[in-house]
């Protein structure tokens, strides 16, 4: 392949490679992101296969190191020049530094909700006493044992086709992202939307993130990527992540993280579970938002700060071994919510005049 820096690039007219796994889910994904990319920057972007070894290897997530097993794969190509840009389910990306690469825009988020998909229409207080439910995730595996300790929760792989084929085979049912089903056209399967009250899902659910090398110099795809940003999105997931990040645990922790802004108040809630679910720790901040987007961006941070502070100083370390669930080891010292993610993408390398959307 072509290097990314090439001159057709720079001069707008060569076509942007959009690195992406080959599953239904990242494909669409994927499509959505370089059917808007293409607007903005008005010229073609086309798809490139990455094939990482969550994909062939059948494993459990958790065994693998955790989601973050998707992204290593991608990263690599985008660092060797083989594609310019690259899309993530933001909470399958592990908090810590990507040494070479920056987040350059952070689309407005889907519903971050899990839901159900059971026979007969089930819900959880619903599902018959044992009932089989399936997950990959450590947190869901929590999350459903703290509800219905009966429950006989199966540790499941495999894409959303082949995970919602189950319940009408071996399963009762199982418990997937709303945002994931949305994006097939396939939300109609869902018997529950799990509330975020009592379910917080992971850190990031819901949210995309196109990554970029940091020394990239395509002032017409810098452009683009700064009109799919969205501010508030870009707030929300970065005080969720930067609580996963000040609590040095790794995407497959047993987790949850929701952060919302209502009224120019940002509410930052997190709670951290037992893996059988017998017990959580759960602790809120809030924080009022005022200046400048870095502003803005800076007090997340800091909410998200005193969330995890509260959690480490209530036993959430011992309750989860949280340790043992780094699947990418951050830099010594840097624990902070990931790359280029608590920087806005107005304030990114190569300015070109153009402004910012938040819509």
């Amino acid at each position: 392949m072509t290097d990314g820096h090439s001159a057709t690039a720079s001069d707008g007219r060569a076509p942007i490679r959009l690195g992406t796994r080959a599953s239904r889910l990242a494909v669409a994904q994927s499509q959505d992101v370089a059917d808007r990319l293409a607007k903005a920057a008005g010229r073609p972007v086309e798809l490139v296969t990455v094939t990482s070894e969550g994909d062939t290897n059948r494993a459990s997530l958790a065994s693998l190191g955790g989601t973050g097993v998707f992204a290593s794969a991608l990263r690599e190509a985008l660092v060797a020049g083989e594609v310019d840009v690259l899309v993530h389910s933001l909470k399958d990306l592990p908090t810590a530094p990507y040494e070479g690469l920056t987040i350059a825009s952070v689309p407005k988020r889907a519903d971050a909700r899990d839901v159900l998909v059971a026979r007969n229409g089930a819900t959880v207080d619903t599902l018959p006493e044992g009932a089989k439910v399936g997950t990959g995730s450590p947190r869901r595996v929590a999350q459903l044992k703290a509800k219905r300790p009966d429950l006989d929760v199966i540790d499941i792989r495999g894409n959303i086709d082949t995970r919602l084929g189950r319940v009408d085979d071996d399963l009762d049912a199982v418990v997937l992202a709303a945002a994931g089903l949305g994006r097939i056209d396939r939300l109609n399967a869902a018997t529950e939307l799990l509330d975020l009250g009592f379910w917080p899902s992971a850190p990031g659910q819901g949210a995309l993130a196109v990554e970029i090398r940091a020394d990239e110099t395509d002032r017409n795809l810098l452009a683009a990527l700064r009109k799919l940003d969205h501010a508030p999105t870009r707030l929300t997931v970065t005080a969720e992540r930067e609580v996963l990040a000040k609590l040095e645990a790794g995407c497959s922790a047993p987790i949850g993280a929701t952060a919302v802004v209502d009224a120019e108040l940002l509410l930052v809630s997190a709670t951290v579970y037992r893996p059988d679910g017998s017990e959580y720790r759960t602790a809120s901040h809030a924080a009022h938002l005022d200046g400048s987007a870095q502003d803005r961006l800076d007090e997340a941070l800091e909410v998200a700060g005193r969330v995890a502070a509260e959690l480490l100083e209530n036993g959430a370390a011992e309750l989860a071994d949280l340790a043992s669930s780094v699947s990418a080891a951050p830099a010594e010292g840097d624990h902070s919510a990931g790359p280029g993610l608590a920087t806005p993408a107005a304030e990114q390398p190569a300015d070109d005049g153009s402004t910012t959307t938040t819509a």
